[in-house]
């Protein structure tokens, strides 16, 4: 399924982004792991995180082999490794209530987090069942912004229903897909590379979710 660049409009079924002639930006990679390198793993086995994690709040506890997060209000878990730039990551998760909300960040500076109700990242922001279960969402920076991409939540989070994220970014492209359906894509025009943006965080507001079996692979040539 091609990628639909539409910037004035973000929210639309493919049919009528068709028929309303945004441009088709051609895919240009594979989603699937094969021919990348394993860079890290974690199956949060184990009774506290430990030095590859910064855990810049309270809120964040390892539980029955799982990556519990519960009111951290955007003060996010990040992995304390450098990634490259073309990367593909693959998690579980799962929401311990019905209003959802499974955030996680990727492309961010590795220690930032919100000092207050405002919260601006540094990299991209993606929400599973956001906003009471309403919408799913890839965000650049600011995921209230209005150059982010939404859909609705369709279908809904469903209370400790385990689901297997894959997110993978080559180039200026980002592609979300859960158990294997595609959730939202993201073309970006002015892509977060480099130095500042080059750590994944699992991240949380107020409700209970977990996370397990982490895997992250570097996409080479």
């Amino acid at each position: 399924m091609p990628i639909m660049r539409c910037p004035w409009l973000r929210v639309a079924p493919l049919a009528l982004l068709l028929a309303l002639g945004c441009e088709e930006v051609p895919r240009t990679f594979s989603t699937t792991s094969d021919g990348a390198r394993v860079l890290y793993t974690d199956d949060f086995d184990r009774p506290v995180l430990g030095e590859a994690w910064l855990a810049t709040g309270i809120g964040a506890v390892l539980d029955k082999g799982s990556l519990h997060l519960s009111g951290l209000r955007n003060q996010p878990v990040w992995l304390r490794m450098d990634l490259p730039d073309d990367v593909r990551v693959e998690f579980d998760a799962w929401a311990e209530t019905e209003e959802g909300d499974i955030k996680v960040e990727l492309a961010g500076d590795g220690h930032s987090k919100a000092s207050s109700v405002s919260y601006v990242a540094t990299g991209y922001v993606f929400v599973f069942g956001g906003w009471s279960n309403s919408l799913h969402t890839i965000a650049r920076l600011d995921e209230h912004g209005d150059d982010r991409v939404a859909k609705p939540a369709e279908p809904q989070v469903e209370a400790d229903k385990r689901y297997h994220f894959v997110i993978t970014r080559r180039g200026n492209e980002l592609r979300w897909e859960v158990d294997g359906a595609l959730i939202a894509e993201y073309v970006d025009e002015q892509p977060l590379r480099g130095e500042g943006h080059q750590h994944f965080a699992f991240n949380n507001w107020e409700a209970p979710t977990r996370f397990d079996n982490l895997v992250i692979y570097a996409l080479e040539d």
